[in-house]
């Protein structure tokens, strides 16, 4: 493991290759949303943490755990959302947050905590009852948040160092915390610079090295490692030194121990996994993404879309709703309609999925097409408003999947309705212009009702593998390029090319290339 020094940093990945850091990352970014911190507050947290793992003299085996256990640390917020919102109302993040950064061992703080958030909102005999059974519902909550880390974890391939370490974020070094009271160094060396260096993070970001230094000193020996805690009272100007100037993406991914990158196969692991996580923000979500997924899928194929267009779109169904980790969870469980306020809330989630997926290439394309899932092809849809000419086909195959998919399914504040009666709502929305009508088609196709045949004439008449020559043309390949990515003779290239330009009517590459991004062909999200 090489010094971690300012400035450094890595070019990330090519196209065609995902890093394993890359994923975490972005799933970082989910979990600071989802417990209402700033974006990038895990990422400042794990530079500050492999900072001081190397004060520590740790080697590479416990600077990959602190890596990651502070970076995921997290990555269970989204269990047990309706205890939570039980304790805490409509927006538990704030009660939440604030559990995390006091002395637990501490009478005086808890009853603040608790007066402060606790109940917040009910009536005082509510509030009293919630009061008398917080030690409880705390090891509750800490327990199911442990345990969804540790599986979420293991599907995304992490060590079973990690996956244990996560199921210790709410222990303490006086053994008083949550959910199995593990005490001193039975809470394994990773998760406790990834404890300290969380609360750190916290009072760092609102009051400065000072105050941090301060509150580590007030909790060494009861909720931290002393001797964690010394060494960074000893050099915390150094350790925080341009932490916030320092902790961008690409200094994350160069002091990644052991880079790693993923296998398709493995990216689609992780794609599920993103569905999960968002799916358990509430009960009436359950399965929703995958559903999504499955039939934005199999509509692909009725829809004519290449192989590769499918693959894509059917992980970007599975994304589609990370956004929604930004919104509050109350919101999302309100046995009533919304309120134009708590709307407009819920109208940026999508902002917010493309906002989590813009990096790296491979995760933006996801992004591209899944932060499009509520727009309409007359412009009345949300975020962008954008109209059809900047809807791609695989964005409005995933707009009229989602469009069925969540109608079908019950929400608080409406039952779940007949699939007769949805297909005959989106019908309308075709003649509305508001969704495609051959998307529709295809998914009502694969959803089992009878539609139209479906004669869906690919553009110009090209052919999967033309569309995939036409691809690799615009990007500048030559034919004996397009022949090795291809797995083709360069003949047999050279021929693709001559068909393409006969059916589309032109002789050059650039004129080509403009039909390709005319007709949304050009990229995998066309």
């Amino acid at each position: 493991m090489k010094t971690i020094k300012p400035g450094k940093t890595a070019s990330g990945s090519s196209p065609s290759e995902l890093r394993q850091a890359e994923v975490i990352l972005a799933l970082s970014l989910a979990t600071d949303l989802g417990t209402g911190r700033p974006m990038e507050w895990a990422m400042r947290s794990t530079l500050l943490g492999m900072r001081l793992g190397e004060a520590l003299g740790m080697d590479e085996t416990e600077l990959r755990d602190v890596y990651y256990c502070s970076l995921l640390i997290y990555i269970g917020c989204t269990s047990e959302i309706e205890l939570a919102l039980q304790l805490f109302g409509d927006d538990p993040q704030a009660g939440l947050a604030a559990v995390d950064l006091i002395n637990k061992s501490d009478p005086r703080q808890m009853m603040s905590w608790m007066f402060k958030y606790l109940g917040a909102g009910k009536p005082v005999l509510d509030r009293l009852h919630t009061f008398s059974n917080i030690s409880q519902h705390m090891t509750d909550y800490k327990r199911s948040h442990c345990e969804v880390a540790q599986r979420l974890a293991e599907r995304l391939g992490l060590e079973p160092s990690i996956q244990t370490a996560l199921t210790q974020l709410g222990e303490q070094w006086d053994g008083q915390g949550e959910p199995n009271k593990l005490k001193g160094e039975a809470i394994a060396r990773p998760m406790r610079v990834a404890l300290l260096v969380r609360d750190i993070e916290a009072h760092l970001y609102t009051h400065g090295i000072e105050a941090a230094v301060t509150i580590v000193r007030q909790r060494s020996g009861n909720i931290h490692d002393p001797e964690i805690s010394s060494l960074f009272c000893e050099q915390a100007s150094t350790l925080c030194s341009s932490l916030e100037q320092d902790a961008t993406w690409e200094t994350l991914l160069s002091i990644e121990p052991r880079p790693r990158k993923y296998s398709p196969n493995e990216f689609d692991n992780a794609a599920l996994v993103m569905a999960d996580f968002i799916d358990l923000a509430s009960p009436s979500f359950s399965g929703h993404s995958r559903n999504v997924a499955s039939l934005a899928e199999s509509s692909g194929t009725l829809f004519g879309l290449p192989e590769s267009d499918r693959k894509l779109v059917w992980r970007a169904a599975l994304a589609h709703d990370l956004g929604k980790i930004a919104v509050p969870m109350g919101l999302w469980s309100k046995p009533v309609p919304l309120n134009q306020a708590e709307w407009e809330k819920v109208r940026l989630h999508p902002y917010y999925t493309e906002r989590i997926l813009s990096r790296p290439s491979e995760l933006a394309r996801l992004g591209a097409v899944a932060s499009l899932h509520h727009e309409k092809l007359d412009g009345s849809g949300y975020h962008r408003r954008i109209q059809a000419d900047g809807i791609s086909p695989a964005a409005r195959l995933l707009a009229a999947a989602n469009f069925y998919q969540a109608r079908v399914e019950p929400r608080p504040h409406r039952d779940s309705q007949l699939p007769d009666q949805v297909a005959q709502t989106m019908r309308q929305e075709v003649r509305a212009g508001r969704l495609d009508s051959e998307a529709v088609n295809c998914v009502l196709q694969a959803a089992g009702h009878r539609t139209p045949p479906i004669r869906r004439e690919r553009v110009a008449g090209l052919t999967e593998r033309e569309i995939d020559v036409l691809r690799l043309l615009a990007r500048g390949f030559s034919n004996r390029q397009m022949a090795q990515t291809l797995g083709i003779t360069e003949k047999t290239a050279g021929n693709h090319v001559t068909h393409i330009y006969e059916k589309i009517g032109c002789s050059t590459r650039s004129a080509a290339t403009l039909f390709a991004m005319q007709h949304h062909l050009l990229s995998e999200t066309g």
